[in-house]
């Protein structure tokens, strides 16, 4: 069924592509739309006819859905937009912000089920009278929630949408809701209880979906702050870089997202410092436009020249390196240059990266390496400038 979905309503396979994001979201808000409406209808109607508290929260639960469901098309219709002059990077984050609404109303469904429940607790209310036509309906929602997890996950898997992972584990979490109400039915018609089963049922599922739209607003959130490069595209930047002959190392690599499909990289690359300056451009060139090609990112690259021919600059650089990895294995050193070796003073200039969540500050980090410096030669004078890592290591 979801094959068949996809070959009608999308046909192309260039997932990249805007126009495919757009038909892939629009599918997948559709067919929430009219499958939830469905749910909605006929919970509801079931859970006014047999007095359950937990049946009616749950189609009220299908209805926000609908509207997630209606926020996230518009949301993709929005995302999908091209630049202009006041949003030159394009309106991709729509996309996370629409995600960001999904989770807040998945909040609000969660609140209100655990406060209509607690007022039927409080009122002493009796526990509904459940038939054999709402347990079929309590089946037949999990099912058809669970076909529209799996659904909305292989849509949000092939388009990378943080909108559609997001409605499908609204839908998983929907089948574990109704799985519970479903248990509760059972349970109350085979046995008879002292308290309003349905009603502590429900207020578990209302925890449940808390817990899950705090879980994915979080997410959202992440994207929306700026939250570090996913690690294989870290990876990928990197092996591409480094392919070229050459080039001999890569640091300060800062990735901007702006949206699926709309992230710009720049990255600092280490090349000899006698290398022919024209040749060594138009071998960036290439580098940015393969990375582009392989990746869809797009990278500026500024070109470090360092001496590779002198030993003794080598020897002090492979000297500092074994300093700041014995104070923290995470610490890197690039943009390594050193005056004149002079028995009063010898300068060492070079950036030391300090890693995220990294305790020690820059004060003492410098304070350390200077001591280590001189342990090793009276001369040496450290100039260091720290760099942060903004790849989440």
């Amino acid at each position: 069924m979801t094959n068949l979905l996809i070959r009608l309503f999308i046909k192309s396979k260039d997932t990249k592509s805007k126009e495919v994001r757009e038909k892939t979201g629009s599918l997948g808000s559709i067919v929430g739309i009219l499958c939830n409406i469905l749910l909605c209808v006929i919970k509801i109607s079931i859970g006014l006819i047999t007095a359950s508290i937990s049946i009616v929260a749950d189609g009220l639960n299908n209805l926000s859905d609908m509207g997630s469901s209606v926020i996230t098309m518009i949301g993709f219709k929005l995302s999908g937009k091209p630049a202009d002059s006041d949003h030159p990077f394009g309106h991709g984050r729509i996309e996370y912000i629409s995600a960001f609404v999904v989770s807040m109303l998945i909040l609000l469904v969660g609140i209100e089920l655990i406060i209509s429940s607690i007022k039927a607790l409080i009122a002493g209310e009796k526990a509904p009278q459940y038939t054999y036509i709402s347990l079929a309906v309590l089946v037949i929602s999990i099912l058809v929630k669970l076909w529209m997890f799996l659904f909305n996950r292989k849509l949000g898997k092939m388009i990378e949408s943080s909108a559609l992972l997001a409605t499908a584990s609204d839908s998983l979490n929907d089948c574990i809701s109704t799985g519970a109400i479903l248990i509760a039915a059972i349970v109350t018609m085979i046995f008879t209880i002292p308290f309003n089963l349905d009603a502590v049922m429900a207020i578990g599922v209302g925890l449940f979906i808390i817990y899950s739209g705090i879980t994915s607003a979080k997410d959202t959130l992440d994207e929306i702050l700026g939250g570090p490069p996913e690690p294989q595209l870290i990876k990928d930047i990197e092996k591409a870089v480094m392919a070229f002959d050459g080039f001999l190392g890569v640091h300060d690599l800062i990735v901007h997202n702006y949206g699926p499909g709309r992230q710009f990289a720049s990255v600092h690359v280490e090349v000899p410092q006698d290398v022919d300056i024209v040749a060594c451009h138009e071998k960036i060139d290439l580098c940015e436009k393969v990375v582009c090609e392989k990746t869809g990112v797009s990278l500026v690259i500024h070109m470090d020249p360092i001496d590779v021919n002198d030993s003794s600059v080598t020897d002090a650089k492979e000297k500092m390196i074994k300093v700041i990895k014995d104070i923290d294995q995470r610490l890197t050193l690039h943009d390594f240059r050193m005056t004149p070796h002079s028995t009063l003073r010898t300068n060492l200039i070079f950036d030391v990266v300090m890693p995220s969540g990294m305790k020690m500050s820059e004060t003492e980090l410098n304070e350390i390496i200077l001591k280590k410096a001189k342990e090793i030669d009276e001369s040496y004078c450290c100039v260091i400038t720290f760099d942060r890592d903004f790849t989440g290591k």
